[in-house]
């Protein structure tokens, strides 16, 4: 590199800018670095516990930021890839893409304060300028993220670390309360979806499947006029919505809190799959705030989502927070429609299984390491067991823990409502560590209709719980067997419930 050094390459997700980081680069600049190249990484996520701030603020607090100080800047978005030691690499073919520029070792410094990420530079021969970093410094400031942290936990200290031009950005558009929502979300995950486990192209395989069915159990509930799907997943529903010509007048509003399935949502309005002008998605968590104003919508939907709401919220008192919220956000005489899994009603009550042994490996013991190991490799162990090993191997990884006891005959003894979650879960080998997370028989129908009377709802009387047959004749039936306490068989209980919940017109 030549002693004056024309860029600064300043990789990094630069969510906030600090009155140090201005002095940092001022004193480059002022030894001779002509313009700073800000590479901004994750710029395509939004809305995550890791990546708060859309890059397009981002972007504005960066120019506000040139501007005020003076140093000239350059603004390139960095799409996050897979993990990979050629990082450093991409950053500086897409800079090339991006402006023309050509950066090499002989011109520009890069100026990063993470060892791992200043290891990759430094091994293509690039100088580095380790910014918070610097062991010459004799205080070590604080880092834009842990200033960020301040700002999320309520701390307004972060004024006075942070730069005015991203105070000033982030007072303009609200950013302080989006950041505390999102970094403090008890639900989402670091990177903006309920569980990392997931495998989403098989979901939005399988829920693209059932959309057509799905839609066709509720369509005579839907009121025209603002139309919500809530956990939309890649839009399945409100394509079918946006077909029917019955509500070609209405808006459809999609909200999906997982980065990966509101991106497809995105990629779908883009690519001219909708006909109505009026569709609209939002990446959000419902229960981290009001998404749509009060007293707005006509119909809600939820498909497949409330349990989800259970198993990685507060259980009960995140569902009827939920449901509050649902509540406030429709019109007087509007409706919400939830198609969900659902406990039997007499789900504590003690019951005896009996499943096939001779379907798969039987191990002495279930395994207690799977949540360590690649997802291929869970499900080709899980898909591997027998049903009954599977069993085992369920009450080891389910996160609502309980016991079941082997009894002569071959069967075992356990409650009814987690001989439905196992039974129900078993085949998802695919997402085992996610399907195990969560609970489907929390609640049965009664609960439902405690809960939703709670919440100021109305039940409609075309509410009704059901048993999905399909899942009993062709995955339960086929290799276990229910019976009661004392022997007797037992009849497949409910699965499933659909219900329609109104808000009185006086409400």
């Amino acid at each position: 590199m030549t002693e004056t050094p024309r860029y600064v390459l300043f990789p990094g997700r630069h969510h906030l800018l600090t009155r140090f980081q201005a002095e940092y680069l001022q004193r480059l600049a002022d030894e001779g670095a002509g313009t700073i190249v800000w590479a901004v990484t994750s710029a395509n996520h939004e809305n995550t516990k890791r990546n708060p701030v859309p890059y397009h603020r981002r972007e504005a607090a960066i120019e506000r930021f040139s501007v005020e100080t003076g140093l000239r800047s350059v603004v390139v978005p960095i799409f996050d890839t897979a993990p990979t030691d050629r990082f450093a690499q991409v950053t500086l073919k897409t800079v090339t893409v991006a402006t023309g520029l050509e950066l090499t070792p002989a011109d520009t410094l890069v100026a990063c304060s993470t060892p791992q990420v200043a290891a990759l530079y430094e091994e293509l021969g690039f100088a580095i300028a380790p910014v918070e970093a610097d062991p010459a410094l004799t205080v070590t400031p604080e880092r834009p993220w842990d200033v960020l942290l301040r700002l999320a936990a309520g701390d307004e200290s972060w004024r006075k670390l942070a730069h005015p031009a991203t105070v000033d950005v982030y007072d303009r558009y609200g950013l302080p309360a989006v950041v505390r929502t999102v970094v403090n979300d008890p639900v989402v995950g670091d990177e903006g979806g309920l569980t990392a486990t997931r495998d989403y192209r098989t979901y939005v395989e399988a829920f693209a499947d059932a959309a057509e069915r799905k839609w066709a159990a509720v369509r005579r509930y839907v009121q025209p006029g603002r139309i919500v799907d809530i956990g939309c997943g890649a839009g399945a529903v409100l394509e079918l919505a946006d077909r029917d010509d019955a509500l070609h007048e209405s808006d459809l509003i999609g909200v999906e809190v997982a980065r990966h399935l509101y991106q497809e949502c995105v990629h779908k309005k883009a690519q001219g799959v909708f006909r109505n002008a009026n569709v609209y998605f939002y990446q959000r968590n419902v229960l981290g705030g009001a998404v749509l104003p009060d007293r707005s919508v006509d119909t809600t939907l939820t498909f497949a989502l409330t349990h989800e709401i259970w198993s990685y919220g507060r259980q009960r008192e995140s569902l009827v927070e939920f449901a509050r919220r649902i509540h406030d956000h429709t019109v007087p005489g509007g409706v919400w429609i939830n198609s969900d899994v659902c406990g039997p009603g007499d789900r504590t009550r003690p019951v005896l299984l009996r499943l096939t042994d001779d379907d798969g490996a039987n191990p002495a013991s279930p395994r207690t390491d799977l949540a360590s190991l690649p997802s291929a490799e869970v499900a080709a162990y899980v898909g591997g067991l027998s049903t009954r090993a599977k069993l085992d191997q369920f009450a080891v990884d389910f996160a609502f823990p309980f016991a079941f006891e082997a009894r002569p005959g071959g069967t075992v003894r356990l409650p009814l409502g987690q001989a439905m979650d196992f039974l129900t879960r078993k085949d998802y080998t695919d997402n085992w560590l996610s399907e195990t997370h969560e609970q489907f028989c929390g609640l049965d129908f009664a609960d439902w209709v405690t809960l939703l009377a709670e919440a100021g709802f109305d039940l409609d009387p075309a509410s009704h719980p059901l048993r999905n047959d399909w899942v009993v004749t062709n995955r339960i039936a086929p290799v276990a067997q229910l019976f009661a306490d004392d022997g007797a068989p037992m009849d497949w209980p409910t699965t499933h419930a659909v219900i329609v919940a109104r808000r009185p017109r006086n409400s």
